[in-house]
């Protein structure tokens, strides 16, 4: 199975909105295999965020996103990436489809509710930076049997 990483930026932690995420992604089948709700370090989220360094919203990303608690966690299930990418909508919340977190929840880029790796290689990396491999739960799912073939 695939492990991508999510996160609930800040604004969807102060929105109140973990609760209804942690749903959506449940409902749909995925498994999460780890999380923790954290204030991210500056360095961490530098590391993070860092293909955008030479970016001229870098620093107001950085700050946003150590502004407050958020939520990371693994998520695992059959091509996990691509469907927490789904789940989440397009990166802008104006061309997110209905249904999909940021189609429902957010109406602008730097305020877009969550965060979900875009390649099985990104996971990796970003799941390394946030969680030790002992923080990462091995278990299944009881209706496993009902989601794959």
């Amino acid at each position: 199975m695939e492990q991508t990483y999510v996160m609930v930026k800040p604004d969807g932690v102060q929105r109140g909105l973990v609760g209804e995420i942690v749903s959506r992604i449940e409902k749909r089948g995925l498994k999460i295999i780890a999380m923790r709700l954290n204030v991210i370090a500056e360095a961490t989220a530098k590391e993070h965020y860092g293909e955008h360094a030479e970016r001229p919203f870098f620093p107001s990303l950085i700050e946003f996103i150590t502004s407050g608690p958020s939520v990371s966690m693994v998520v695992e299930g059959k091509d996990s990436v691509k469907v927490m990418r789904a789940v989440n909508g397009a990166t802008n919340p104006v061309e997110a489809a209905p249904g999909t977190i940021r189609g429902d929840f957010a109406l602008d880029v730097g305020r877009n509710v969550v965060h979900a790796s875009d390649s099985p290689e990104a996971a990796a990396r970003e799941i390394a930076i946030h969680f030790k491999d002992s923080e990462i739960a091995v278990y299944s799912r009881i209706d496993e049997v009902c989601l794959y073939e």
